[in-house]
């Protein structure tokens, strides 16, 4: 029996036991209402809704703020014996390289095809809302975290829920806190081997395969697909069992690099086509408020916006306070500020600019349904022949740096569900780079729906938290901006060991 018809068959075996699960638990997860002549997905209201409260609740924090942001980014603020594992930078690296990947690419151009120039405008929007939620997920992961015995910190959901609800809310707080910090292990853990690792190799390959001759060139065959899946999983166990410094020295230099790499690809397009930009920016706008063509009109390109960004920023679903909870800090809200500027990067730059290439290119392919990594790449083919394999390479870097930090997610949640052995925790690095390997081979379609669901309830559970705790981000901020006012009048150094500390755990 050959390899093609052993993973056709593994591919349809799983997609019948499971798909019954996941169309239901889709329906429910991605339940919409009628709205305006289109439908609204619940799910993405509460992400909006949430960004909505949070930017109210701080003061638009995300733009007031956005300054000192960057400053505590370059180091500015940096206290010496700080706990943690990375710096700020390093963090902010790690946490960017798990959201920006293919939806930036293929996801912008499906809104663009769907919604017109307009859902670019309620992109950005979201991507900004989104930018205060990430800052108080993020500040209550810094907060409750666990720094170990042996200098590594555990951080995320799993353990800011518990602890914050028990804080709050005494006994009947802890007893929900644990249930639900269960919940949000598993639901990272299911998400991290099928959305994060599986779906993420596969669809690079099937890009790397269309540039190199198709199914009939070298890597179209099935004996391509598994040199191809072993090499990203030696790549990503190699770096992997370094733990969160080694991931983050790589993406501090992967992610900064992929993203000038595709942004470089996109300003090309862009300035070949220079007299075309005022008509597109304006066109952008004023779509927004007069699609032509989208259902459901203004809520129609309103709802496709929002939910693009919703789905590419991760904002609320408390994946990213997982990889900034690493970070050598004293005062959480230090690095809840940096989160905020993850959205901005993700959704506000390089969406935006993925959008703004396809609407100033106008490919042929603009509104047929095909996939959307097509339409991105036949948009950088209109200036020049080549440039699909910029895009490739683009594709293989987000692809690689998402694996890379979804396997330390992962992770966290396997440890805390199965504790943090070195027999733990190498079971689990094994199993990941499976994953990896059977990502090129099989497409398990079904499987990576149902992660999408499971990931997009823990948005349900995370944000509920988020609303109970946001008084206690409140304090931090405070408490940090303190500091700040000190250091800059020179009333402390960064230095001294008396300074504010984080709540945190030894254990």
């Amino acid at each position: 029996m050959s390899l093609d018809s052993v993973t056709q068959s593994v591919d349809e075996a799983v997609s019948g036991f499971f798909e019954p699960i996941a169309e239901w638990l889709g329906e429910v997860v991605f339940y919409a209402v009628p709205v305006g002549g289109t439908d609204l997905p619940l799910i993405v209201a509460w992400l909006v809704i949430a960004g909505l409260v949070f930017t109210g609740w701080f003061g638009l924090v995300q733009v007031r703020k956005f300054k000192l942001a960057t400053d505590v980014v370059r180091g500015k603020y940096d206290e010496k014996g700080s706990a943690g594992e990375v710096n700020h930078f390093q963090a902010l690296t790690a946490a960017v390289s798990g959201t920006v990947g293919l939806g930036n690419i293929a996801g912008v151009a499906v809104a663009v095809s769907i919604g017109g120039p307009g859902a670019t405008f309620w992109m950005i929007l979201c991507g900004l809302l989104g930018m205060a939620t990430k800052f108080v997920e993020v500040t209550l992961g810094v907060k409750y975290r666990e720094v170990h015995a042996d200098g590594t910190v555990s951080g995320g959901p799993m353990h800011y829920l518990p602890k914050g609800l028990a804080e709050r809310f005494g006994k009947n707080g802890k007893t929900l806190g644990k249930v639900l910090a269960v919940l949000a292990s598993f639901m990272i853990l299911f998400f991290g081997l099928f959305g994060g690792n599986l779906f993420q190799v596969n669809q690079s390959y099937a890009q790397l395969v269309s540039v190199a001759g198709g199914e009939d060139g070298a890597l179209g065959s099935s004996a391509g697909a598994l040199f191809f899946g072993i090499l990203i999983a030696a790549i990503v166990g190699i770096v992997l069992l370094g733990g969160i410094r080694s991931i983050a020295n790589v993406t501090s230099r992967l992610v900064p690099a992929m993203a000038g790499i595709y942004i470089i690809a996109c300003l090309v397009v862009i300035l070949v086509n220079i007299t075309a930009v005022p008509d597109a920016l304006t066109s952008i706008v004023e779509r927004a408020f007069n699609p032509q063509g989208v259902a459901g009109g203004v809520l129609g390109a309103l709802i496709i916006g929002f939910k693009r960004a919703a789905f590419s920023n991760e904002a609320g679903l408390g994946s990213a306070p997982i990889a900034h909870s690493a970070v050598k800090t004293k005062h959480p809200a230090s690095e809840g500020l940096v989160a905020l500027l993850e959205p901005f990067i993700d959704t506000v730059v390089i969406c935006t600019m993925t959008a703004l290439t396809i609407i100033i290119a106008n490919p042929d392919s603009l509104g047929e349904d095909i996939g959307g990594v097509t339409i991105t790449s036949d948009a950088f083919e209109t200036v020049l022949p080549w440039f699909p394999y910029v895009l490739t390479v683009a594709v293989l870097l987000f692809a690689i740096s998402t694996v890379l930090t979804w396997g330390y997610y992962g992770l966290k949640a396997w440890t805390y569900l199965f504790g943090r052995s070195r027999a733990s925790e190498v079971t689990y690095k094994v199993v990941y780079t499976v994953f990896a390997i059977a990502g090129s081979l099989l497409t398990l379609q079904t499987l990576i729906d149902l992660a999408d669901a499971v990931l997009f309830s823990l948005a349900v559970i995370n944000i509920i938290g988020l609303y109970l705790l946001a008084p206690v981000v409140k304090r931090e901020l405070n408490t940090f901006l303190e500091y700040v006012r000190a250091r800059n009048a020179g009333e402390t150094t960064g230095d001294d060991d008396e300074d504010q500390e984080t709540a945190k755990t030894i254990v």
